[in-house]
């Protein structure tokens, strides 16, 4: 019986495959697969995978014309024989024993997913080595090493945003329905299976170690993409058309909702390029006012400091940018 499969979408990462896959060829568990989707590379990566194919059964490759990563992560899904799914990007690597710990955990809970504490690193021209960050998925030390239900306690939805730290039972992702947005290219659908997969579970548990290793200078990765503008944009939408198909859910988890697109919305000014910031902007502005005819915003959710900045959104688009870019480049 395979207990975890691990999706690995490939797309033009062969400078840093090798050391992605070589962490997956040692892992601790051996009742393991390994689904690679080669989403048309350009570069070597389909040969890369094929070597390593070659050598070891537990290597599935299916090799597609790029159709985004979405569908990448949907087909390799479909393709999963594992009673959890694990995920790995091709520019990172994991520690040897990392899916072993979270199945055995998984499986004591029964739970509908884990996750763990994780690293950030960057490749030091320097020194010529890897400088590592850790990264807690939460501040707060009482949430650690317990069950716990996100429905019940919503500031769990407050979680560091990843995917690729934990692991998730197949069979809930199915009961579900929880796929990735099928949306072009890379463009930010590891959102909306964060959001979704909170939002349904009922079992989940984070733990303080950390196996994950996530690469943070790749150039080509797309949270350093500046084209896209509305990809955020389109992600929520997306998450929304699936939560309203559940009312009793979204009406718990709404105001989390515009929580977490005012960070991602953040984040994005501070990724387009100059020309998109006023349009994009514009577009914050109007969508929050929105949420507030709406009555969808819940204010005690935001910070003394967010609600001002809110305010000066609703107020002067042109300014909100420009602040919030001088302040993140005094933070930097």
């Amino acid at each position: 019986m395979v207990k975890v499969s691990v999706l690995i979408p490939v797309y033009n990462v062969s400078p840093y495959l090798r050391q992605c896959l070589d962490s997956l060829v040692g892992q601790s568990l051996k009742e393991i697969e390994f689904i690679c989707v080669n989403d048309g590379s350009t570069d070597d990566s389909l040969s890369i995978l094929k070597e390593y194919a070659s050598k070891d059964s537990r290597f599935v490759i299916i090799d597609k014309e790029n159709g985004g990563y979405g569908k990448a992560m949907n087909i390799a899904t479909d393709h999963a024989q594992g009673e959890y799914i694990g995920i790995v990007e091709p520019d990172d690597f994991v520690e040897l024993d990392m899916f072993q710990v979270l199945y055995q955990k998984a499986k004591e809970y029964d739970l509908d997913f884990i996750k763990s504490d994780f690293y950030r690193f960057y490749d030091s021209k320097e020194s010529n080595q890897l400088e590592f960050k850790l990264f807690p998925i939460s501040k707060h030390k009482e949430y650690y090493n317990k069950l716990l239900c996100p429905l019940e306690d919503p500031e769990i939805f407050r979680f560091q945003m990843n995917t690729w730290n934990g692991i998730y039972k197949r069979q809930f992702l199915l009961d579900n329905k929880i796929v990735y947005n099928q949306s072009p290219g890379a463009s930010f659908q590891d959102n909306g299976f964060y959001f979704l997969t909170f939002s349904f579970a009922k079992r989940i548990m984070i733990i303080d170690q950390a196996f994950y290793k996530n690469r943070r200078n790749n150039p080509n990765s797309s949270v350093k993409s500046s084209s896209k503008v509305y990809a955020m944009n389109i992600e929520y939408d997306y998450i929304r058309k699936q939560l309203e198909k559940h009312m009793e859910i979204w009406q718990k988890v709404k105001g989390y909702y515009w929580l977490r697109k005012f960070y991602n919305y953040n984040l994005t000014i501070a990724r387009i390029s100059q020309e998109c910031l006023e349009p994009f902007t514009k577009e914050y502005q109007k969508e929050f006012r929105r949420a507030k005819e709406l009555g969808e915003f819940d204010i005690n959710l935001f910070t003394k400091n967010e609600n001002l900045a809110l305010k000066i959104l609703d107020k002067n688009p042109k300014l909100y940018y420009k602040l919030y870019l001088y302040r993140r480049s005094r933070h930097a």
